[in-house]
């Protein structure tokens, strides 16, 4: 028997698929090629990565085997890992995401954190607006974490606030949250808030297709064009937000890593005090938050 045939006669055990497949996106120069081999081989099989190691000797079923092939496949095409998954773990909760809004990520936790800590003195109740909320992520987390709070997730997508309810299904939050569909404030004339959150679009048109391929082909455009230098949606709703915040209430909004000098020159301008920048995990000014001023008599 030769090589060859010996090798192809061998059992695709789990650590001969992981090591296929971890080869295999090496090639295709994926930034992280065992943690998505890992991650996809866990939810063909429904197990965890420590279940991995353990059953490391054993066989794929014929079924197990070509649900796996799928997920690599879709995973060469650039296919984020967390829509072939179907679902991305933020803020310690599991949420459902597709191509109808961005991949919730790492860096927009610290919205939240700046959101939650900005607020901390009217924690037993307030309002929120959580605009472009696309999956949900950061208007889903706080009302998890305030469920006193009254939490309203504004998008101008209709798919993207399909999702979002799924996801306040998903969490218990559906008592606490609505959803309205439209053009940043709109959908709430004439309401005010304790805090207004928002990760809006930020990407430079002109940089678009510099983003890496998972990016830029597949999450939604809308979500990212923030037009010629990235702030024309920012811009918008630092103008507007006072209007819609109680005298002491809270902006916050993630911005590119970048971005925040320009920001923050903008909350000054909108007459906004204690603005404040807050790094993210790696290290980049990421979220800029302010205060909106009492009003004199």
């Amino acid at each position: 028997m030769t090589v060859a045939a010996a090798v192809a006669d061998e059992p695709w055990t789990i650590a001969r698929v992981l090591g296929f497949a971890t080869d295999d996106f090496k090639k295709r120069n994926n930034p992280s090629p065992r943690l998505d081999a890992e991650l996809l081989l866990g939810s063909a099989l429904g197990v965890d990565r420590v279940r991995l190691v353990i059953e490391s000797d054993r066989r794929l079923s014929d079924s197990e085997l070509g649900l796996y092939r799928a997920f690599i496949q879709r995973r060469r095409t650039g296919e984020p890992v967390a829509y072939i998954l179907g679902r991305r773990e933020f803020y310690g909760m599991t949420f459902a995401v597709d191509r109808r809004a961005l991949v919730p990520r790492p860096d927009t936790e610290m919205l939240v954190e700046v959101a939650l800590e900005r607020t901390r003195a009217r924690s037993m109740y307030g309002r929120a607006l959580d605009l472009c909320t696309g999956s949900g992520c950061v208007a889903v987390s706080l009302a998890r974490a305030r469920p006193t709070w009254r939490v309203t997730a504004s998008d101008v997508s209709h798919d993207a606030l399909g999702l979002a309810w799924e996801n306040a299904r998903r969490q218990g939050v559906v008592f606490s949250l609505r959803v309205v569909v439209g053009d940043l404030f709109a959908p709430v004339f004439g309401e005010r808030f304790e805090l207004v959150t928002a990760n809006a679009p930020y990407v430079p048109s002109a940089e678009l297709a510099e983003l890496a391929p998972d990016i830029r082909d597949f999450e939604p455009r809308l979500a990212l064009d923030g037009g010629p230098d990235g702030l024309d949606v920012i811009r918008r709703i630092v103008a507007q937000a006072a209007a819609h915040l109680e005298p002491g209430g809270v902006l916050a909004l993630e911005v590119g890593h970048d971005q925040a000098g320009r920001v923050v020159e903008l909350f000054a301008a909108a007459g906004f005090g204690d603005v404040s920048v807050r790094r993210d995990y790696g290290g980049h000014e990421r979220v800029v938050s302010g205060v909106t001023r009492p009003v004199r008599l």
